[in-house]
């Protein structure tokens, strides 16, 4: 069985424009960089046009990825919104047990995980904890840079 992609409305319909962009746009314009460096000659020795490859690979290589994405999506719903307890899509604020520290987290599908944005996929070690847990619920998971206790503060959802 293929692999099932979590993944929220707003992150479809941002792939199916992207995908469409990719699909139209972009490949026209990389189909004009290919017919204007095969136009400076010898194709052996030509770096615009290895350069113009190299794009149209990559960009072949991205519609795959998003149409393999868009045909194993399962877009997630608001299961656990009535219960008030953690789910994809909550903005769940924790404070570390420990330190005392705040922080907000946005739980999403694995697509969409980044953690430099503070979004943990439910995959995560943090978001596998966090998941169906209240507002005064602890929870401990386990980080490359350790062991952590953290008192979930308010769940909330976006939008």
């Amino acid at each position: 069985m293929a692999k099932e992609f979590k993944i929220t409305g707003l992150r479809l319909v941002e792939l199916e424009k992207e995908l469409n962009y990719l699909k139209t746009t972009r490949e026209r314009e990389i189909a004009a960089m290919i017919a204007e460096a095969r136009s400076y000659g010898d194709l052996s020795e030509n770096s615009e046009y290895d350069a113009a490859k190299n794009e149209q690979a990559k960009l072949y290589g991205r519609i795959a990825e998003i149409e393999d994405i868009l045909s194993h999506a399962v877009v997630i719903e608001d299961e656990n919104e009535a219960s008030g307890r953690v789910g994809l899509g909550c903005l769940v604020t924790v404070k570390n047990v420990a330190t005392g520290d705040v922080a907000e987290y946005k739980i999403t599908g694995s697509q969409e995980a980044n953690p430099m944005e503070n979004k943990l996929s439910d995959d995560s070690p943090f978001g596998r904890a966090a998941v169906g847990k209240a507002a005064g619920e602890t929870f401990t998971y386990s980080a490359p840079a350790g062991s952590f206790t953290m008192e979930i503060i308010r769940i909330s959802r976006e939008g």
